[in-house]
């Protein structure tokens, strides 16, 4: 299944409130490199990589393999997968100020 199939299964009343459900359902799917997300429990948390490698269009294409231990519902599933695309629950100012640190080339030359 990939993520937009995932999206597409769930119901969407649920997620009305969502800003990034909506901008997904919205965005039409691309075809470029052919990833996959990975779901998997590290530590007892469940953890999702690949979920930021390509565009939004290029995610959505992403077949999603679940670790088989993992007992997780559709739902909670994509719970997950937008909680690690929405930056971990970072407020808008705080990814905000990330990403102005991040150019900012004095602290740059202070991590080389």
């Amino acid at each position: 299944m990939t993520l937009r199939e995932l999206i597409n299964s769930v119901d969407s009343e649920q997620y009305c409130d969502s800003a990034l459900y909506q901008k997904l359902r919205e965005t039409k799917p691309e075809y470029g490199a052919n990833r996959r997300i990975e779901v998997k429990l590290v530590n007892g948390e469940i953890a999702i990589t690949n979920a930021h490698v390509g565009s939004l269009g290029d995610v959505l294409t992403y077949p999603i393999d679940v670790e088989p231990e993992l007992n997780i519902s559709k739902v909670q599933l994509l719970d997950t997968i937008l909680h690690e695309l929405s930056s971990n629950g970072f407020t808008d100012s705080d990814e905000a100020a990330f990403w102005d640190d991040f150019d900012n080339q004095q602290k740059a030359k202070i991590v080389r």
